[in-house]
């Protein structure tokens, strides 16, 4: 799926010449006039990156950003505002944005930073594709498997599970050795670096 540049301007001036960067950076540009028109229109799965102006009636700019933290939709966000404040600023950084440029800004500032958030927009979700990768092998360890796993995280030897256990030390050799082809990892760094993210995931959402 192609990444596009989405833009939320009540300004049909300013939409359209903010839609001219997408010839230039060779993506497809869709605009929308609030943040409503956003809202019905966006789906998470789509790649690409948001332009955002700060002030618009109804729901304004740094509302529309709150309203997708809250639905957990992390598409990167590029603010515009003609009246930027140090207040308004400090609110949309601290929640995430790439940056708030003040109109009237350079066309090349705003080049520099619609690729940046495309770029964090990328790096996001291959990380969440190898995160959604790994968990799926996890999910094919069996319960001893993922017992043994849990003690390895644990950072108890082999002698100590097998006798936790009460197994051989082979068995627990054996176990081990399953759970790490299932999860492609080569050495114990490796497999503790893979399951680091999951088990992160796994705490916040307990």
């Amino acid at each position: 799926m192609e990444p596009t540049i989405f833009i939320v301007d009540d300004d049909p001036a300013v939409s359209r010449a903010l839609a001219g960067i997408g010839p230039v950076l060779n993506r497809p540009v869709e605009s929308f006039a609030s943040a409503s028109e956003f809202l019905l229109a966006y789906a998470p799965a789509r790649p690409g990156c948001l332009v955002l102006d700060v002030r618009m009636p109804d729901v304004s700019g740094l509302d529309l950003q709150q309203l997708l933290a809250e639905r957990k939709i992390a598409i990167p966000i590029v603010m515009i505002s003609g009246h930027a404040s140090v207040r308004i600023a400090v609110d949309a950084m601290s929640r995430g944005a790439v940056t708030l440029l003040e109109k009237p800004f350079r066309l090349e500032d705003l080049l520099t930073h619609v690729r940046k958030a495309l770029e964090i927009d990328a790096d996001q979700r291959s990380t969440q594709a190898r995160e959604a990768e790994f968990e799926a092998r996890l999910a094919q360890l069996t319960a001893k498997e993922r017992e043994v796993l849990d003690m390895v995280i644990e950072g108890k030897t082999n002698k100590q599970m097998a006798a936790e256990l009460n197994l051989s030390l082979r068995a627990v050799e054996d176990r081990r050795s399953r759970l790490m082809n299932k999860l492609e990892a080569k050495s114990l760094a490796e497999l503790l670096q893979r399951v680091g993210p999951s088990l992160g995931k796994n705490l916040r959402e307990a």
